[in-house]
């Protein structure tokens, strides 16, 4: 399966069956382009519910409620400046180590970054392998800035894809936006 496929895969994993592109589109309040491709966001009830990194193609979607619109704009207004700051309702929902983990992930200053293990020092843990799980779990990226964290050799995989593809360009995307000066060659 290609990194697209995989992008559009995991944006709809929830739900059963084959859908057109069409359709794929309809089960986000928005789809808006981005540098690298496009962000699709779900929202629900009075939260935003997810926020899915999609390939190039997927189809644009105009935001279809308040809180969609919130989004994309907050969104927009980080592709236009890293220091933009969010004040969405997530859904959050997660295990209380992935909760610790996205607060740790969510304290990371923009053009900062910290290794796996590193952040599991900070928040208590031993297992920088289980912080890298958690880094992949996070539903809300570029909110609760998971690119910032890396592997101690490089830049890492992200959302659970490592090599190069799809997933790894968004990150070099993401830290570039971010950092003036890298302390990791974004390989």
């Amino acid at each position: 399966m290609t990194d697209d496929a995989l992008a559009i895969a995991r944006a709809t994993r929830h739900h059963v069956g084959q859908r057109s592109r069409t359709r794929e589109a309809t089960m986000f309040n928005a789809v808006i382009d981005a540098p690298f491709g496009k962000v699709g966001i779900r929202t629900g009830g009075q939260a935003v519910r997810e926020i899915v990194y999609l390939p190039g193609h997927a189809a644009r979607v105009e935001p279809d409620c308040e809180l969609a619109s919130r989004a994309v704009e907050q969104i927009e207004r980080y592709f236009e400046s890293a220091d933009a700051a969010f004040d969405l309702p997530l859904a959050l929902l997660g295990t209380p180590f992935q909760q610790r983990v996205w607060d740790g992930i969510r304290a990371i200053e923009a053009g900062d970054m910290l290794t796996y293990g590193e952040l599991a020092r900070r928040i208590g843990s031993v297992s920088a392998r289980a912080v890298g799980q958690a880094c992949g779990d996070n539903p809300f990226p570029i909110v609760i800035p998971c690119h910032r964290v890396v592997s101690a050799s490089g830049i890492g995989g992200f959302a659970h894809h490592g090599g190069d593809g799809f997933f790894r360009d968004v990150k070099r995307w993401l830290l570039a936006h971010e950092c003036s000066s890298n302390r990791f060659q974004l390989r």
